[in-house]
């Protein structure tokens, strides 16, 4: 009969019993997307791990995954047969069946992957709101929203405008960016050559019978959702303030967003019970966020941060900073419309950047897009969900499967588990239930043996070369 032995040599070496629990396991290649692999069993003689996952410093609290409602996501999926359609729900907001979304995203008014331009209220100086209408979104991002409700009728929705209505800003436009003449229709914007804004200034004309009434705008938008059976539980002020874009947009400087969270929209959000987070950061400086965060108006109503494209270089600090401050990851860089397995390996590697930074929750970007994933701006972006319209069929794109790897596993309420060691290319996370899930991810062109530390065990698969792998370990 065998005996169990351990040793400890500096660090811990492990011998395990034939009895202990198996690793369940899911892996993913470019050519074989999740695959179930045999389960690992835990090893039998000595041996030096590879990663060490520390049980006993738990990191932060993961409030879910998700993606953003965006119009396009909704008329890309109405092309299908509606019980494909509903497969793809289903599968995307079920609990505990497939992506497992608990979290997303929507836009207040249009953004760049709206159907055309439009706000919820056209009607120059309308302080009063009394021409506020979400007539549009009946059509598209109020059915979407709506048909993910069926499925998880808890599912947390927060929201963001990319411009607001065209009289509230100095240039009367939605855009910021001149397209030109050698952008053909129908990408142009009409934005004149001397309407143009900049990074680092306030488009949003700084008065404050505007800034009233742009508090009262998302004070209409929250409760006009309501009467539709959705509840938005956040807001955030301006996607991407510093970005001057061809397509909806809007720069503030971050003294400019301090003055309107902090007396106008603070205020309105209180009276609706909805959070004020600010956002979405787009730039590596932190100081920008800090600005808001320290500010004596607007810090007290801030209940956290939202981080996109070059803002995941300012995560660390702000989360260094103010350690329990939520932080999200609001939009994921969007790739260019290809849907490859670079993409792939680039969506893991940003999600391990935020994750281990600090991040609660990780927002995906387009849900679903037409093939070539083109904007009505004309760029090409990539989505979870590929539709031929043609065929009126759909795929699954490699970034669906890595978004799953992590979604499908981590439970609202995980924590995030330190880990050490050699191999690094992980993340571990331990969920209410304590289960452990471990993602680990091969980018080297030849399979790897890893070995891995789960509390008193140890288990060494080997990872396919160009991988993504889930294990979890029930208790």
């Amino acid at each position: 009969m065998k005996k169990c032995l351990s040793l400890i040599l500096g660090t811990l070496l492990f011998v395990s019993c034939g009895s202990e629990p198996k690793l369940e396991w899911v892996s993913t290649t470019e050519s074989v997307p999740w695959e179930a692999r045999e389960n690992v069993a835990a090893e039998q003689e000595a041996v030096l791990p590879d990663v060490m996952i520390h049980f006993d410093d738990p990191q932060q609290t993961i409030d879910g995954f998700g993606a953003c409602f965006n119009e396009l996501g909704w008329t890309s999926l109405s092309v299908l047969d509606v019980k494909d359609r509903e497969a793809i729900m289903e599968d995307l907001f079920f609990p505990n069946f497939g992506m497992n979304f608990t979290i997303c995203r929507m836009p207040v008014g249009a953004n760049d992957f709206s159907r055309d331009w439009y706000s919820y209220d056209e009607t120059p100086g309308d302080f009063e709101m009394k021409h506020f209408t979400i007539a549009n979104d009946k059509q598209t991002l109020i059915p979407f929203i709506k048909n993910a409700q069926r499925y998880n009728p808890g599912l947390s929705i927060w929201a963001s405008p990319w411009s607001p209505p065209t009289w509230m800003k100095y240039n009367k436009h939605y855009a910021c960016a001149y397209t030109g003449d050698w952008i053909e229709e129908p990408y142009r914007n009409g934005l004149s050559a001397d309407s143009i804004g900049a990074e680092g200034s306030n488009m949003f004309i700084q008065e404050e019978p505007y800034l009233q009434a742009y508090a009262l705008y998302f004070s209409k938008f929250i409760e006009a959702y309501k009467a539709e059976g959705i509840d938005i539980f956040a807001v955030m002020p301006q996607n991407e303030f510093n970005s001057c874009q061809i397509f909806p947009s809007c720069t503030w400087t971050a003294a400019g967003l301090a003055n309107f969270v902090g007396n106008y929209l603070g205020p309105a959000m209180s009276k609706q019970d909805v959070e004020v987070m600010f956002g979405t950061m787009e730039r590596a400086n932190y100081l920008l966020v800090d600005t808001a965060l320290t500010d004596p108006a607007s810090g007290k109503y801030i209940k956290g941060v939202g981080f996109q494209w070059a803002g995941k270089d300012a995560v660390a600090e702000i989360h260094k900073k103010y350690p329990d401050l939520p932080l999200y990851q609001s939009e994921q860089e969007c790739g260019d419309g290809l849907n490859n397995w670079g993409g792939a390996v680039h969506s893991w590697n940003l999600m391990k950047h935020y994750l281990s930074n600090g991040v609660n929750a990780y927002m995906y970007w387009n849900i679903s897009l037409l093939e070539g994933g083109i904007s009505r701006w004309g760029w090409a972006q990539n989505s979870l969900v590929v539709v031929d319209e043609t065929t009126k069929t759909y795929r699954y794109t490699p970034e669906y499967y890595v978004m799953r790897h992590v979604s499908h596993y981590v439970q609202p309420g995980a924590k995030r588990l330190a880990t050490s060691g050699d191999y690094s290319d992980l993340l571990a996370f331990e969920n209410p239930d304590k289960s452990v899930v471990v993602i680990a991810g091969n980018n080297a062109p030849e399979d790897k043996k890893v070995h891995i530390q789960f509390r008193d065990n140890v288990y060494a698969p080997t990872l396919k070369a160009n991988s993504l792998n889930t294990f979890l370990l029930k208790k």
